[in-house]
Protein backbone atom coordinates (compact mmCIF):
# COMPACT_ATOMS: atom_id res chain seq x y z
CA UNK A 1 0.00 0.00 0.00
CA UNK A 2 2.68 2.51 0.80
CA UNK A 3 4.19 1.41 -2.84
CA UNK A 4 1.21 2.35 -4.37
CA UNK A 5 0.74 5.76 -2.06
CA UNK A 6 4.39 6.72 -2.94
CA UNK A 7 4.04 6.12 -6.85
CA UNK A 8 0.68 8.03 -6.73
CA UNK A 9 2.42 11.00 -5.38
CA UNK A 10 5.60 11.03 -7.41
CA UNK A 11 3.03 10.63 -10.20
CA UNK A 12 0.94 14.05 -8.83
CA UNK A 13 4.73 15.36 -8.30
CA UNK A 14 5.89 14.75 -12.09
CA UNK A 15 2.61 16.08 -13.58
CA UNK A 16 2.33 19.42 -11.50
CA UNK A 17 5.10 20.88 -13.70
CA UNK A 18 2.82 20.65 -16.28
CA UNK A 19 -0.57 21.74 -14.64
CA UNK A 20 1.20 24.90 -13.94
CA UNK A 21 2.14 25.27 -17.14
CA UNK A 22 -1.39 24.56 -18.86
CA UNK A 23 -2.52 27.30 -16.28
CA UNK A 24 -0.25 29.57 -17.36
CA UNK A 25 -0.94 29.15 -21.29
CA UNK A 26 -2.27 31.53 -23.55
CA UNK A 27 -5.41 31.31 -25.71
CA UNK A 28 -4.73 31.44 -29.23
CA UNK A 29 -6.59 34.18 -31.78
CA UNK A 30 -9.46 31.76 -32.60
CA UNK A 31 -9.85 30.26 -29.29
CA UNK A 32 -10.00 34.64 -28.79
CA UNK A 33 -12.01 35.57 -31.16
CA UNK A 34 -15.26 32.31 -30.07
CA UNK A 35 -15.05 33.83 -26.33
CA UNK A 36 -15.10 37.32 -27.30
CA UNK A 37 -18.50 36.41 -29.70
CA UNK A 38 -20.15 33.83 -27.53
CA UNK A 39 -20.02 30.80 -29.36
CA UNK A 40 -18.72 28.33 -31.33
CA UNK A 41 -19.51 28.33 -35.11
CA UNK A 42 -18.89 25.13 -36.29
CA UNK A 43 -18.84 23.88 -40.30
CA UNK A 44 -21.33 20.99 -40.32
CA UNK A 45 -22.40 18.41 -43.06
CA UNK A 46 -25.55 18.72 -45.19
CA UNK A 47 -27.00 15.38 -44.55
CA UNK A 48 -24.66 11.95 -43.18
CA UNK A 49 -26.84 10.12 -40.61
CA UNK A 50 -24.74 8.99 -37.61
CA UNK A 51 -22.74 12.25 -38.52
CA UNK A 52 -24.62 15.33 -38.97
CA UNK A 53 -28.15 15.75 -39.97
CA UNK A 54 -31.08 17.60 -38.57
CA UNK A 55 -34.02 15.46 -36.86
CA UNK A 56 -37.54 16.10 -36.92
CA UNK A 57 -36.84 19.20 -34.67
CA UNK A 58 -34.93 20.77 -36.43
CA UNK A 59 -31.90 19.92 -33.97
CA UNK A 60 -28.76 18.71 -35.60
CA UNK A 61 -27.62 15.32 -34.34
CA UNK A 62 -24.74 12.74 -34.88
CA UNK A 63 -21.10 12.35 -33.88
CA UNK A 64 -19.90 15.97 -35.75
CA UNK A 65 -22.95 17.68 -34.11
CA UNK A 66 -21.92 16.28 -30.50
CA UNK A 67 -18.29 16.97 -31.03
CA UNK A 68 -19.11 20.81 -31.55
CA UNK A 69 -21.40 20.96 -28.52
CA UNK A 70 -18.41 18.88 -26.39
CA UNK A 71 -16.00 22.42 -27.82
CA UNK A 72 -18.90 24.76 -26.58
CA UNK A 73 -19.23 23.01 -23.34
CA UNK A 74 -15.65 22.95 -22.50
CA UNK A 75 -15.03 26.61 -23.45
CA UNK A 76 -18.24 28.41 -22.16
CA UNK A 77 -19.73 25.57 -20.29
CA UNK A 78 -22.61 25.29 -22.16
CA UNK A 79 -23.11 22.89 -25.00
CA UNK A 80 -26.08 24.97 -26.08
CA UNK A 81 -23.70 27.76 -27.12
CA UNK A 82 -22.60 25.84 -30.50
CA UNK A 83 -23.61 27.29 -33.76
CA UNK A 84 -23.95 25.30 -37.18
CA UNK A 85 -22.77 26.09 -40.61
CA UNK A 86 -23.68 23.81 -43.77
CA UNK A 87 -20.80 23.78 -45.38
CA UNK A 88 -20.40 21.12 -48.15
CA UNK A 89 -17.53 18.58 -49.55
CA UNK A 90 -16.03 21.51 -51.55
CA UNK A 91 -16.59 24.27 -49.04
CA UNK A 92 -15.66 23.36 -46.14
CA UNK A 93 -11.83 24.09 -45.84
CA UNK A 94 -12.40 27.10 -47.59
CA UNK A 95 -14.85 28.64 -45.33
CA UNK A 96 -12.59 26.99 -42.36
CA UNK A 97 -9.85 29.33 -43.57
CA UNK A 98 -11.94 32.05 -43.96
CA UNK A 99 -13.04 32.36 -40.95
CA UNK A 100 -16.59 31.68 -41.40
CA UNK A 101 -16.71 28.79 -39.27
CA UNK A 102 -13.93 28.50 -36.14
CA UNK A 103 -13.95 24.85 -36.00
CA UNK A 104 -14.57 21.71 -39.14
CA UNK A 105 -15.68 19.19 -36.81
CA UNK A 106 -17.23 17.21 -39.70
CA UNK A 107 -16.19 14.14 -42.25
CA UNK A 108 -12.69 15.68 -43.70
CA UNK A 109 -10.52 13.40 -44.48
CA UNK A 110 -6.80 14.49 -42.35
CA UNK A 111 -4.28 14.16 -45.46
CA UNK A 112 -0.79 15.48 -45.63
CA UNK A 113 -1.90 17.82 -48.29
CA UNK A 114 -4.39 19.63 -46.21
CA UNK A 115 -2.23 19.96 -43.70
CA UNK A 116 0.97 21.13 -45.09
CA UNK A 117 -0.39 23.71 -47.35
CA UNK A 118 -4.20 25.05 -45.88
CA UNK A 119 -2.86 26.85 -43.17
CA UNK A 120 -4.96 25.00 -40.57
CA UNK A 121 -4.33 22.95 -37.60
CA UNK A 122 -5.65 19.22 -37.87
CA UNK A 123 -6.24 18.02 -34.17
CA UNK A 124 -7.28 14.30 -33.11
CA UNK A 125 -8.96 11.80 -35.40
CA UNK A 126 -12.70 11.41 -34.45
CA UNK A 127 -13.87 8.28 -36.76
CA UNK A 128 -11.79 5.88 -38.67
CA UNK A 129 -13.44 4.64 -41.78
CA UNK A 130 -12.90 3.00 -45.34
CA UNK A 131 -13.75 3.16 -48.81
CA UNK A 132 -15.35 0.91 -51.05
CA UNK A 133 -17.79 0.06 -54.26
CA UNK A 134 -21.57 -0.57 -53.79
CA UNK A 135 -23.25 -2.14 -56.62
CA UNK A 136 -25.78 -3.71 -57.63
CA UNK A 137 -26.05 -7.36 -57.17
CA UNK A 138 -27.94 -8.30 -60.42
CA UNK A 139 -24.04 -6.90 -62.43
CA UNK A 140 -22.40 -10.34 -60.44
CA UNK A 141 -19.75 -7.97 -59.23
CA UNK A 142 -17.21 -10.52 -57.66
CA UNK A 143 -14.04 -7.72 -57.50
CA UNK A 144 -13.30 -4.43 -57.99
CA UNK A 145 -11.36 -4.59 -61.29
CA UNK A 146 -14.18 -5.86 -62.49
CA UNK A 147 -15.45 -2.43 -62.71
CA UNK A 148 -13.34 -1.24 -65.55
CA UNK A 149 -15.22 0.81 -67.81
CA UNK A 150 -18.10 1.72 -65.08
CA UNK A 151 -19.25 5.24 -64.21
CA UNK A 152 -18.57 5.83 -61.11
CA UNK A 153 -20.35 8.13 -58.92
CA UNK A 154 -18.21 10.29 -56.41
CA UNK A 155 -18.74 13.76 -54.77
CA UNK A 156 -16.89 16.66 -55.35
CA UNK A 157 -13.60 17.86 -53.36
CA UNK A 158 -13.78 14.82 -51.11
CA UNK A 159 -10.32 12.06 -50.76
CA UNK A 160 -12.36 9.93 -51.70
CA UNK A 161 -12.22 11.50 -55.47
CA UNK A 162 -8.52 11.18 -55.05
CA UNK A 163 -8.80 7.36 -53.73
CA UNK A 164 -10.50 6.61 -56.61
CA UNK A 165 -8.14 7.92 -59.32
CA UNK A 166 -5.22 5.95 -57.36
CA UNK A 167 -6.76 2.93 -57.19
CA UNK A 168 -7.35 3.01 -60.88
CA UNK A 169 -3.97 4.10 -61.86
CA UNK A 170 -2.56 0.98 -59.85
CA UNK A 171 -5.04 -1.28 -61.02
CA UNK A 172 -4.93 -0.30 -64.63
CA UNK A 173 -8.80 0.36 -64.58
CA UNK A 174 -10.61 3.19 -66.32
CA UNK A 175 -13.86 4.59 -64.94
CA UNK A 176 -15.89 7.55 -65.88
CA UNK A 177 -16.29 9.57 -62.79
CA UNK A 178 -20.20 10.95 -62.26
CA UNK A 179 -19.73 13.70 -59.58
CA UNK A 180 -22.48 15.59 -57.37
CA UNK A 181 -21.66 18.30 -55.04
CA UNK A 182 -22.98 16.61 -52.01
CA UNK A 183 -23.30 12.79 -50.35
CA UNK A 184 -27.14 12.51 -50.54
CA UNK A 185 -27.14 13.20 -54.60
CA UNK A 186 -24.66 10.48 -54.58
CA UNK A 187 -25.67 8.08 -52.51
CA UNK A 188 -29.32 8.66 -54.80
CA UNK A 189 -27.26 8.22 -58.08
Amino acid sequence: MKTVMMRAAALLLGAAPLAAHAQTAQPGPTLQAVRAKGQVDCGGHPGAPGFGVMDSRGIYRGLDADTCRAIAAAVFGDAAKARFTTVTSSTRLTALQAGQIDVLPRTTTWSHGRDASNGINFTAINFYDGQGFMVRKSLNISQAKELDGASICITTGTTTELNLADWARANNVTFRPVVFENNVETRHA
